[in-house]
């Protein structure tokens, strides 16, 4: 459960296959309510969002820095001072969270611009909303930041 300042965040957190839900709009306390009834951590910069989060009883992680990359450094760290595991899986559609599968090019090319369509083979669909994901220039930023999960071997880092 990640909060509203941090919509850049939650779609890369998806796009790794991290189950993020995004509370938008509501008060602290419906966040940590909204948290604790669903099980999950909550992802904040919010000091007292956090401090209140904690005597709550809902986990937290407290992630500071100006850039998603700084972000999800601080998130990884906090996670592991907690002894959480942060594990990314199979990519979810960034905009509604849902499941993404592959479909052919030739089922989905009227959907996309014509250059996308020659220039790619590769196409995921989202079962939800049905946004359409391919590996264009963003794809390099997201490996760049999805290293930071990958674990490290002791004595090296």
């Amino acid at each position: 459960m990640v909060d509203a300042m941090l919509g850049s965040l939650v779609r890369k957190l998806r796009a790794f296959g991290f189950d993020t839900l995004y509370y938008k709009e509501g008060d602290d306390e419906g966040i940590i309510r909204a948290a604790r009834s669903t099980g999950r951590i909550l992802v904040t910069a919010d000091r007292r969002l956090a401090a209140a989060s904690e005597k709550s009883r809902v986990t937290v992680l407290l992630v500071s820095g100006a850039t998603d990359s700084k972000r999800i450094r601080s998130m990884i760290a906090g996670a592991e001072a907690k002894g959480l595991s942060l594990e990314p899986g199979e990519s979810l559609c960034s905009l509604c969270n849902g499941p993404l599968v592959q479909v052919r090019r030739e089922n989905v090319a009227s959907k996309l611009p014509r250059l996308v369509a020659a220039r790619h083979r590769r196409f995921l669909e989202c079962t939800e909303c049905h946004k359409l994901y391919w590996r264009g220039s963003h794809w390099k930023k997201l490996r760049r930041l999805r290293r930071y999960f990958v674990a490290q071997p002791v004595g090296e880092g």
